[in-house]
């Protein structure tokens, strides 16, 4: 569901203080976005809003996420909009970002994270 390698990965590029910015960045903007899916979807809209979302899931290392964001993606430029599981990727979203954070505070006390 998350790829640590490109979470380990991300966080050396950056740094653990810009890491820690691009995280609550990526969280506050992705779901704001998952959040109007969940209330208010808008077919005419799933097209871009999958885009963005699976570019960050990917930069972020939600695998899963990212992968259910392009495959809706896909269908929607092709036209297929009801073949695209939003509640799954609502889902998908909440449960990877538990996971995240959870895993986030395990490796910060394990040392993977220590500047």
């Amino acid at each position: 569901m998350i790829d640590w390698a490109r979470v380990d990965e991300l966080r050396f590029e950056i740094g653990s203080d810009s890491f820690a910015e691009v995280v609550d960045l990526f969280l506050d903007e992705v779901e704001g976005v998952v959040m109007r899916l969940k209330t208010q979807p808008n077919p005419a809209r799933f097209e871009s809003d999958l885009h963005f979302l699976k570019g960050g899931a990917w930069n972020l290392g939600f695998a899963e996420f990212g992968a259910l964001c392009q495959d809706g993606e896909r269908k929607a430029a092709l036209g297929h909009r009801d073949g695209i599981d939003i509640p799954r990727i609502v889902d998908v979203y909440f449960t990877s970002r538990d996971i995240f954070l959870a895993g986030l505070t395990d490796r910060g006390r394990s040392g993977v994270f220590a500047a």
